[in-house]
């Protein structure tokens, strides 16, 4: 009984039925009775970490290229004269520091953490630059991958940054539940590519930043096209394109269009990536970017 009675007095006047008397944990929506403020308190840079945007690049199918999109907006803003940070979220499947040739692990400080930084001054976080080797795996459960993702945040001195880059991983769990909620991310970027299966995926992250009041700034449609090198015919290897009616179904716009091009390929196996030229491609994203 004495058990019982606490458990009463612990429960807000007027709260509803269902209450469990913890509203730092609660579920329930419009309650009048709240003494606690159910959204906890975003991720903030330390103080030597001026980012002024903060956008992730994110498809809710693996495979589709979305650290190839992180590296070519970074290379490409990087050109522009923008200072450039990225993120890599894919903490079990990293290859971002592979893409731009890095090498080296971050050094801490008595401040946090320092970057590595490639050749052109863009500024990288990666679990890849923390490990023995290239190839070793790693097997960690979400909470441990969150927490990591915290400190890549929190505790790397970023320095000035023009925009952060955040590489997601694929799907809509835990990391990407993670980046949303706790991240003060300014937009998110959408990668697809011409399957329909890929579109109706994609959606689901569109949905579910939709849902979570996170911008969407528009879609890329990757592996859209092979173009001949000898007859200069576009071959749809995976398909008619599907960028356009993707974006249109979700309500989103459609920026850019990617071929499949060999020499992409060749230049991240090279650590070269920012010697890549996307031809303007990805022109109307990095506007876009420049207005979120």
């Amino acid at each position: 009984m004495a058990e019982e009675k606490t458990r009463e007095t612990d429960i807000p006047e007027g709260a509803p039925e269902e209450c469990g008397g913890s509203c730092s944990s609660c579920g329930v929506s419009g309650c009048g009775a709240r003494t606690e403020d159910q959204a906890p308190a975003k991720y903030q840079p330390n103080g030597r970490s001026d980012i002024k945007k903060v956008i992730a690049v994110v498809s809710g199918k693996g495979g589709v290229g979305k650290s190839l999109v992180t590296s070519l907006l970074a290379s490409e803003l990087a050109k522009a004269g923008k200072k450039v940070g990225i993120l890599d979220a894919d903490v079990t499947g990293p290859s971002i520091p592979k893409a731009f040739g890095c090498a080296g692990t971050p050094a801490p400080d008595a401040d946090g953490i320092n970057p590595v930084q490639t050749d052109a001054g863009i500024k990288i976080i990666s679990v890849n630059l923390l490990l023995p080797s290239d190839d070793t795996p790693v097997a960690w459960r979400g909470p441990v991958i969150t927490g990591v993702l915290n400190q890549f945040f929190g505790e790397v001195n970023w320095g000035d940054l023009d925009v952060l880059l955040i590489d997601m991983p694929p799907g809509t769990s835990d990391v990407f539940l993670t980046v949303f909620q706790m991240f003060p991310v300014d937009g998110i970027v959408s990668v697809s590519a011409p399957q329909e299966l890929v579109g109706m995926i994609v959606g689901k992250a569109v949905n579910l930043a939709h849902s979570m009041e996170v911008p969407v700034i528009g879609l890329v449609e990757n592996m859209a096209y092979f173009k001949c090198d000898e007859c200069g015919k576009e071959h749809h290897i995976f398909g008619e394109p599907q960028g356009a009616q993707v974006a249109k179904k979700y309500e989103i716009d459609a920026l850019a269009t990617l071929p499949m091009d060999p020499a992409f390929a060749a230049a991240v196996d090279a650590g070269k990536v920012y010697d890549y030229d996307p031809e303007g491609a990805l022109s109307q994203i990095l506007d876009a970017i420049e207005k979120a």
